[in-house]
């Protein structure tokens, strides 16, 4: 690996990370339009990060920087139609955490989101299935009564913390 080569992969993957959030819009949007649109490219996203796995294993910040970083996280966050992606990424994730090149907070918020799409109860409750009488509701959680402790152990704010940022003000 080169240091050109990574740094082309960094610019890769802070560009793709800027494209999902720009279309991120439309995965919720009337517009079927929109919503292909947002299915189209998550898709070709989770595609070129399998390719990125397979030739560097995570992309962390130390082979990639911080940014670039963030952003294979969040597009193996947004691959939910390429469930094999999101495991891959999962454990590649839990390996680089365990060898300390990546945080515990992005690990949690990936392992809900694998484990909502999996049918499967979340830990952490980052994971939001809609919103009841104005509040955002989560998905169910394994240990409801924990999801505060367990949030603060992977370093993310109490649940009650997290929602206000998805309240209407």
């Amino acid at each position: 690996m080169t240091d050109s080569s990574l740094s082309a992969l960094a610019a890769e993957l802070v560009d793709m990370a800027a494209a999902d959030q720009r279309t991120a819009p439309g995965a919720n949007s009337d517009d079927p339009a929109e919503q292909l649109a947002w299915r189209r490219l998550t898709a070709e996203h989770g595609d070129r990060l399998n390719q990125i796995m397979d030739e560097y294993g995570w992309p962390t910040a130390e082979l990639v920087g911080a940014d670039a970083a963030r952003g294979a996280w969040l597009i193996a966050q947004h691959a939910d139609r390429q469930l094999d992606v999101q495991r891959r990424a999962l454990r590649l994730l839990e390996q680089a955490v365990a060898d300390g090149t990546a945080g515990p907070r992005e690990l949690a918020f990936l392992r809900d989101r694998t484990r909502v799409n999996e049918g499967r109860e979340q830990i952490y409750g980052t994971q939001i299935a809609g919103v009841r009488d104005g509040a955002p509701v989560p998905w169910p959680c394994e240990e409801p009564d924990r999801m505060d402790d367990l949030r603060a152990e992977a370093g993310i704010e109490p649940f009650t913390e997290y929602v206000a940022q998805f309240s209407p003000s």
